[in-house]
């Protein structure tokens, strides 16, 4: 699979078209027997809706996306066989929240989830809740819902900038939305890991903070995220 790019973008328009996906359809029995062998490993998955990318573009520096509707299952085997020729991508937003020390804070995915023990920026795949009464698909809203969701950070406790950064990867692309926080890393740290204790099933097991490219882990961080955790460790702080 080709590097990373890491994209500014000048803007981000996304919509949902209506119908089902093809792929999902046309794979379901296939679909169904990953989805049964997942859920035997990892009995608390929901089978709930998600918007699946199928088709993004770039053009005078605005991405533009087209999902359909489908169901978690077929996301996760299309996601799990490494999305194979003429299935489609994945297209989330993600919060890259920094402490205001300097420090960028992602979240550990807890054990009883699809992507248990690996680190991510706060962020999810968008969902119907995202869909706005026009079709347009607000991923600047999922990056606030998915903050508060993960780590109980809401508008308040953060600036949320106006920016995107794109960072494409095969079929996969991540759209970065800067988040600070006028904590400190450790005291943020300490304040995100006191809400996580209050939950009774904390998306996350805790947090982990980078403040140098010692601190990026290969082995549970996406490739993607570790190329984005050093450029940003390799600009201005």
């Amino acid at each position: 699979m080709e590097e990373p790019m890491i994209l500014p973008l000048a803007g981000v328009e996304a919509w949902c078209e209506e119908g089902a996906w093809p792929w999902a359809e046309e794979h379901r029995a296939a679909i169904d027997a990953h989805w049964a062998r997942r859920t035997a490993e990892s009995p608390a998955l929901y089978n709930g809706r998600v918007l699946i990318c199928c088709e993004r573009r770039v053009e005078d520096g605005i991405l533009k996306v087209r999902y359909r509707e489908s169901d978690y299952a077929s996301f996760l085997a299309m996601r799990d066989l490494d999305f194979p020729p003429g299935s489609a991508g994945n297209c989330f937003a993600m919060a890259a929240l920094q402490a205001a020390d300097g420090p960028y804070l992602l979240g550990i995915m807890g054990d009883h989830t699809a992507n248990a023990g690996r680190i991510y920026f706060p962020a999810g795949t968008p969902d119907p809740g995202d869909v706005l009464p026009d079709r347009r698909v607000d991923l600047a809203g999922s990056v606030s819902r998915e903050l508060l969701e993960e780590t109980g950070l809401g508008e308040d406790d953060v600036v949320i900038a106006e920016t995107w950064t794109a960072v494409f990867h095969g079929a996969r692309t991540a759209l970065m939305r800067p988040v600070r926080s006028p904590l400190p890393a450790d005291v943020l740290r300490a304040q995100i890991d006191a809400w996580l204790a209050r939950q009774e099933q904390p998306e996350l097991a805790g947090m982990h903070v980078v403040r140098a490219p010692a601190d990026i882990d290969s082995e549970r961080m996406p490739y993607f995220t570790q190329v984005f955790l050093q450029h940003l460790l390799d600009g201005p702080r």
